[in-house]
């Protein structure tokens, strides 16, 4: 393809996966693509795939039809975690060109060189095995906040996960190339960093180094007001971060701990690493650093074996905690698990029962977390884009407040008073 054209790009999935579309972005743009939206007729479309969420198939079809709206000639390329692990069902998609899987994904500006619309389809995936390189990378694009790649695959092998199968063996940078790479998102304008990751808590042990050791090393960067930890397991979350978090000038007050099960059965079913003990304590000790800290917590409904009285388990576990918020997930069988081994299947109207019984505790628990803060005054970090002539953004704490965007600008911290809970789920401030 002759460069110059106009590139588009569709993310589906998570954190990473944006971090991952923006690197290919700027990869291309070096090539000569100017990025455009997917629906301004692009010359190449890219598909970033994700297998964790339900329907990827749909999903990912859906894409490809409407680049296919927008530019029927348009050259359609599809990687990430679905097109390593279902690269040939994904050629067979019409409209599909290429399919690149996790050690081919980075190489997409030379597969371009060659690549012309009309052939058959090419799905290039090696062994998974055989990828050990870790590519680092942010998001780009909403200038207030980035997602920073500080770590890529897994070695845990959970029951119901395909990630170690698409995306393979854990892997890192070491702390320099990392905060250099942060250095790099701060001069494109963030304000706040994200750590990303697949398993962030095993940031650096091929290089002798630690996450702690990470989050030291960015406290100290010019430039940039705030950092992040996503999603981090509860056993590599040890009390010497917690207790840095607490004591950090940049690093906010606000975890994201999976827990899929407050069942310890269910939890030794799942290969989990930890049972429930451990994760009350994890929690017990955010709370006496951080009495105000934001707790965000992931659950899986579902899982083969979860009887009744086990899903009613993991609920009371649940509201034992002193949590903010739930992310809940309703199993899904995945091809290649051990998942697939266990009998006593959950049928799907309960598993989808058990999904609204702890989205409901979910609301309750972020109501109560927000209500704690009615009347105190909080630095905001406020968003580019508005909404209804409303500017959202959010406080150290992980919540959500608006203010009418004529009074303020995005990208920037501002202290607001918060006023009142909308019924759609933020805060209603003013400025103080």
């Amino acid at each position: 393809m002759v460069l110059g054209h106009k590139a588009a790009f569709h993310t589906l999935g998570c954190k990473l996966n944006f971090s991952e579309t923006s690197t290919l972005a700027r990869q291309l743009a070096s090539a000569g693509y100017a990025r455009v939206p997917i629906d301004d007729a692009p010359d190449v479309v890219v598909i970033n795939t994700c297998s964790v969420t339900d329907h990827a198939d749909a999903k990912c079809r859906n894409a490809v039809r409407r680049a296919m709206q927008s530019n029927p000639d348009a050259f359609v390329v599809v990687v990430g975690c679905y097109a390593q692990l279902k690269p040939a069902e994904i050629a067979n998609i019409e409209g599909v060109d290429l399919v690149l899987g996790a050690g081919e994904k980075f190489n997409l500006a030379d597969h371009l060189v060659s690549a012309s619309k009309g052939d058959e389809a090419k799905a290039i995936a090696g062994e998974i095995k055989e990828v050990r390189d870790f590519i680092p990378g942010f998001s780009s694009g909403d200038r207030t906040r980035t997602f920073l790649k500080v770590q890529d695959g897994c070695n845990y092998f959970c029951a119901f996960c395909t990630i170690p199968l698409a995306r393979g063996r854990s892997r890192s940078a070491n702390v320099a190339d990392t905060v250099a790479q942060a250095r790099r998102a701060v001069e494109a304008g963030a304000k706040e960093i994200v750590l990303t990751g697949v398993n962030i808590g095993d940031f650096g042990t091929a290089h002798g180094e630690t996450l702690l050791d990470l989050a030291r090393a960015l406290d100290e960067l010019d430039g940039v007001e705030r950092f992040r930890i996503s999603s981090i397991e509860p056993n590599l979350l040890e009390d010497k971060l917690i207790d840095f978090v607490a004591s950090s000038r940049k690093f906010q007050p606000h975890f994201h701990i999976p827990l899929q099960s407050g069942s310890d059965e269910v939890l030794a079913a799942m290969r989990r690493r930890y049972r429930t003990e451990l994760y009350a304590n994890r929690i017990q000790r955010i709370r006496d650093k951080m009495p105000s800290a934001s707790i965000g917590v992931d659950v899986i409904v579902g899982f083969p074996g979860e009887s009744d009285a086990l899903f009613m388990d993991t609920v009371n576990f649940i509201k034992s905690l002193d949590i903010s918020y739930l992310h809940v997930f309703t199993y899904s069988e995945r091809p290649n698990t051990t998942a697939l081994r266990i009998d006593n299947v959950v049928p799907i109207p309960d598993r989808k029962d058990r999904n609204k019984t702890l989205r409901n505790l979910s609301l309750k628990s972020q109501r109560a977390h927000y209500e704690a803060h009615i009347h105190d005054v909080l630095p905001v970090l406020f968003e580019e884009a508005e909404e209804d002539g409303l500017r959202m953004g959010y406080t150290p704490n992980y919540i959500r407040v608006s203010v009418p965007s004529s009074e303020v600008q995005g990208n920037v911290i501002h202290p607001v008073r918060l006023d009142r809970i909308d019924p759609m789920g933020w805060v209603h401030g003013r400025l103080a």
